[in-house]
């Protein structure tokens, strides 16, 4: 078994890794929580959905976007969002966005809770 000696701190391999990708971008990924039955969550996370995944033909710095609804029954969050933009900038000009602020006032009655994670990648 190899063993492997780290003689830096942590932050210098992460800022020599980081130094290798030729291109960092944001991954902005948003889970959601509904209120309301079974079914009014159900109808919550379609309708919320369609419009997220309209998003990206809408706003020019979405360069993508993936929606998960849960299918687990014995987790309680019911949707997950993962956008990708070239910038953190670029999520401040995404949430304030128009279509955007469309897409989350069809579902703001029923948001029972949210949780964000904003992190930058290499592509």
């Amino acid at each position: 078994m190899a063993t492997f000696t780290f003689d830096k701190p942590a932050s210098h391999y992460y800022s020599y890794h980081l130094s290798l990708i030729t291109e960092i971008m944001v991954k902005h990924i948003v889970t959601f929580k509904f209120s309301g039955t079974e079914t009014e969550r159900r109808e919550a996370c379609d309708r919320f959905a369609a419009a997220l995944m309209a998003l990206p033909e809408q706003i020019d710095c979405l360069e993508s976007m993936e929606v998960g609804i849960n299918e687990n029954p014995a987790e309680s969050w019911d949707l997950v969002l993962t956008a990708v933009v070239p910038t953190m900038a670029d999520v401040a000009v995404y949430a304030q966005h128009p279509a955007h602020v469309a897409a989350a006032a069809l579902v703001k009655p029923q948001i029972e809770g949210r949780a964000c994670v904003d992190y930058a990648f290499g592509k």
